[in-house]
């Protein structure tokens, strides 16, 4: 696997996150080079330690969303554990976090007292609905922002209540959101600097008087913002035509024909044959030619109007055969399609272990070393291959005493019995 430079390499992080979405961020940030310090509460420290939680104390969604990090114990609500936070902060490039809004400030670390310890600290917060407006104040964790954006309404079968897919997509979207913005605003500052050097050399009449306050500049990622956002033309539609989309279970809205399939064996297949070239290919791969030559099904409207009797066709060609053997004749004509993957499918792909995406490392589960467990790589690819994992998601409080030694800090600094301090929300 990749072993080149990383690109965020010398950038420290400060994760204040629980949950997913901020740590999310943070993970995409330490995979590609961040020193992400991540902040944990005494005793329990992130929640998401228990998720999924199948032997020992510590679950492989922490261990996974949480990877390449440092994990440090302090109890935010002390004085101790504020000032051990402060002295991060002043350490820091960027800090995360995904309290509920008022939190950070209630602890006496909101941004005025944030960019007094660091004026050119990076800012990045998440939360259900963002920091200002009307519901600006409630806890939500993605489920509920899913519904507030549009999303979960266009998810499931039309006579049927909308459902959930199978991850937390909502927390996945803001903390790719907020890892962005992070970067962005990275780059502004180191741009500004620049910029501000430049013109100090050439003795400008006008001075670089820095990015305005925190408060203006913080990267601010609402999780029902971040899944609207990911909508597409839901809204135009309704404004421009009075439009109002339903869900169509495996398909995608005014596109056809596309969808899954069973196959015999009882693994299904999805096939996109939408295109207006593909179209026929496909019809004629499943001994239709007579659907390939109608003169209403040579565009997407058309289909879409016929799409029970496509997908039925469809569907009785596939449940003849198997999965690889559908696979094969489409892709033989040029017909976009592939299996539909269980996790047995993926830790076995050629096409992922070429590019290294399955990534195989010992792991503790707090009882036991469970030795080549499968973990997915890093995304994106850079040269060619995913980015060796170096550490999976550390043990509760690991580097405590190292970093809290390097901030010239007494090792129990801060990490006070287990507290009652807010969950984050996301």
């Amino acid at each position: 696997m990749s072993t080149h430079r990383l690109p965020l390499s010398g950038v420290r992080v400060l994760e204040l996150g629980n949950y997913i979405a901020a740590p999310t961020a943070g993970r995409m940030l330490a995979d590609f080079g961040a020193e992400v310090i991540k902040v944990e509460r005494p005793g329990t420290g992130d929640e998401l330690r228990n998720w999924r939680l199948k032997a020992g104390d510590t679950s492989m969604l922490y261990r996974t969303i949480n990877r390449n990090k440092k994990s440090v114990v302090l109890d935010l609500r002390s004085d101790e554990g504020r000032e051990a936070v402060l002295e991060l902060v002043r350490r820091s490039d960027i800090l995360l976090e995904n309290f509920r809004p008022g939190t950070l400030e209630k602890w006496g670390l909101g941004p005025d007292v944030l960019e007094e310890a660091n004026p050119d600290l990076v800012f990045v917060r998440i939360s259900a609905f963002g920091q200002t407006g009307p519901m600006s104040s409630r806890p939500g964790f993605a489920a509920v922002a899913e519904g507030y954006s549009g999303f979960r309404e266009l998810v499931g079968d039309p006579d049927r209540p909308p459902v959930r897919v199978g991850i937390s997509i909502g927390d996945s979207i803001a903390g790719m959101q907020a890892a962005f913005g992070a970067v962005m605003m990275l780059f502004d500052r180191q741009r500004q600097k620049i910029a501000g050097a430049a013109e100090a050399v050439v003795g400008s009449a006008h001075s670089f008087e820095g990015k305005g306050p925190l408060s203006e500049r913080t990267v601010d990622v609402a999780l029902n913002e971040a899944m609207f956002s990911v909508m597409e033309s839901l809204v135009p539609d309704y404004s421009a035509f009075g439009e109002v989309r339903t869900r169509t279970g495996g398909r995608m809205e005014g596109i056809a024909p596309s969808n899954g399939y069973l196959c015999a064996g009882g693994k299904s297949v999805v096939i996109a044959g939408n295109g207006d070239g593909i179209f026929p290919r496909l019809m004629t791969a499943i001994d239709r030619s007579d659907l390939a030559e109608d003169a209403d099904l040579q565009t997407n409207a058309g289909r879409w109007q016929r799409r029970d009797e496509l997908d039925e066709a469809i569907g009785e060609w596939c449940a003849e055969r198997s999965v690889e053997d559908v696979v094969e004749a489409l892709e033989e004509v040029g017909v976009p399609a592939g299996p539909i993957y269980t996790a047995e499918d993926l830790v076995a792909d050629e096409q992922l272990a070429a590019r290294g995406m399955i990534q195989n490392l010992d792991v503790s589960t707090g009882e036991e070393v469970l030795e080549d467990v499968a973990f997915p790589g890093i995304t994106p690819v850079i040269g060619g291959e995913s980015i060796a994992i170096d550490h999976l998601g550390p043990d509760l409080g690991e580097h405590t005493d190292d970093v809290l030694s390097w901030l010239g800090l007494s090792p129990d600094q801060g990490a006070a019995p287990e507290s009652d301090q807010d969950s984050s929300e996301d």
